[in-house]
């Protein structure tokens, strides 16, 4: 009876408009047909559809058409290709006439088109709405809730990519400010690093830190320490974050930062057993396995409560596209902020349209998409990458840019090139039989090698190539600054 009453006493819906603004759109094409020169203020985020009446899409596409062929737009020359009426009552060419003789200035037809193409965004997003209720309403058994949430996030970001329309061109001295002021954050921060500091010194001097919007590839075969160097930078860069609140409320990173970490291969899980161990100094493997003592777990539970708090963020979903990467990433950016993402591993990522005829193709999609994204959020981008197995076949194992699977595409997109080699891991696998000559040479040289790993800086575009030595503690999959022998105190026998 109560849903009855309800009915009974509903009121009918009032008719809602879209948002538009027939005067502004009016304005701004009488200013075109005055001033071509109020066309170039636009054009480089208006176009056709994003008017609200019919007619006057088919005036601007008419327009745009004639000043980029060269030639003069006014109400003569569009006259020729439009309808000779706009209705039965009024001819085309008085109706022109009649919006030149309305326009703006050329000064404001920026702003003009600016309300113009904010109210077609806003109409955009009612259409999103309305087809999200549909499906709602109306969804087909095989479609999960989640893929309805999915294909909302899809538009709305789709959306959010066509409602940028700033950029263009910046004169030089903004550009040079900008290098100025880098420098001078350079040489007040630690260290005097122009980028963000990994923890690594003898890293952090070769390439200055990472570099904001650098896409930084760090490749290796298996078993090299991709992973682990990475989740070392990582964790280093969030446990030395230290965050400045603006006069507008924005946290500005003073040092270290805030990390986004997607891992494709490993769960969030053992990603933070790698880090736990890493810090309390126990092994991974007695960790999960649980083969540790009393005060071990003491030191566990301490080592987990200084670093609870660091700002690391982890996405352990498989087999994500790299089009859901870029939204989660810039939805993270606005809701925590972020200061390095870190993709393991590039090639278990997905481009939009998957082709297994061509990979090549969607991996050029995929680190074109991440070089984009590392640009627009003004981040480093850390996208780990396995190596070729023609590694394997040569006789020096130290790896190349040529290795790079599907090497065109990361070489090409990528503003450094890092390798992770450790010639500890090959060693091992070329014992000769003992009590021989050759196994106490290899004995000696397995002394010489162990606990050592190379970063190999095959490519920067903003600094020097070269080798940096780092220490490697397998156990605790760490890497660490190496001590040179030069650098040891001296010792008395």
């Amino acid at each position: 009876m109560e849903a009855v009453r309800r009915l009974d006493v509903a009121q009918p819906e009032t008719y809602r408009q879209a948002p538009h603004n027939v005067e502004a759109e009016q304005a701004l094409l009488g200013a075109v047909l005055v001033n071509n020169e109020a066309f170039d203020r636009v054009s480089d985020f208006l176009e056709p559809e994003h008017f609200y009446e019919p007619v006057h899409q088919d005036i601007y596409a008419v327009l745009a058409k004639i000043i980029r062929a060269g030639k003069t737009a006014d109400p003569i020359t569009a006259k020729t290709h439009l309808p000779d009426e706009l209705t039965a009552d009024i001819p085309m060419q008085h109706y022109l006439a009649r919006l030149a003789a309305e326009a703006t200035t050329v000064i404001n037809a920026a702003d003009y088109g600016q309300a113009i193409y904010d109210l077609a965004i806003r109409r955009s997003l009612i259409t999103v709405g309305e087809q999200m209720v549909a499906d709602a309403y109306d969804s087909p058994v095989e479609q999960s809730p989640a893929r309805q949430i999915e294909d909302a996030e899809k538009s709305l970001f789709e959306l959010a990519e066509r409602g940028r329309y700033e950029g263009g061109f910046q004169a030089f001295n903004v550009a040079l400010r900008d290098a100025v002021n880098l420098a001078g954050e350079a040489y007040r921060r630690d260290g005097s690093l122009s980028g963000t500091a990994t923890g690594l010194i003898d890293l952090d001097r070769k390439m200055g830190g990472l570099q904001r919007s650098d896409l930084i590839i760090l490749a290796g075969r298996p078993a090299m320490g991709k992973t682990s160097l990475a989740t070392n930078i990582a964790f280093n860069i969030a446990k030395a974050w230290q965050g400045e609140t603006q006069p507008d409320g924005h946290i500005k990173t003073v040092d270290g930062g805030r990390v986004a970490f997607f891992s494709l291969e490993m769960s969030s899980e053992q990603l933070a057993t790698r880090i736990l161990a890493e810090q309390a100094g126990i092994s991974s493997s007695d960790i999960r396995r649980g083969n540790i003592h009393e005060s071990q777990f003491g030191q566990l539970v301490t080592a987990s409560n200084s670093i609870a708090d660091a700002p690391l963020y982890i996405d352990d979903t498989g087999g994500i596209s790299i089009s859901q990467l870029v939204a989660r990433a810039r939805r993270l950016k606005r809701q925590k902020g972020i200061d390095l993402i870190v993709v393991d591993y590039l090639q278990l990522l997905s481009g939009s349209r998957r082709s297994s005829d061509n990979r090549v193709q969607e991996l050029t999609e995929i680190t074109t998409g991440l070089k984009a994204l590392a640009k627009e959020l003004d981040v480093p981008i850390i996208a780990l990458s396995q190596l070729s197995r023609q590694v394997e076949a040569r006789e020096d194992k130290h790896p190349q840019l040529a290795d790079l699977r599907e090497s065109g595409s990361i070489e090409q997109d990528a503003d450094v090139v890092l390798f992770v080699y450790r010639e500890e891991y090959y060693h091992q696998n070329r014992q000769p039989k003992p009590g021989t000559e050759d196994h106490l040479k290899w004995l000696a040289e397995a002394e010489e090698v162990h606990g050592k790993a190379e970063v190999i800086i095959a490519k920067q575009r903003h600094g020097p190539t070269g080798t940096v030595e780092l220490a490697f503690e397998a156990e605790l999959t760490r890497f660490s600054n190496l001590v040179q022998d030069s650098q040891l105190p001296e010792r008395f026998e």
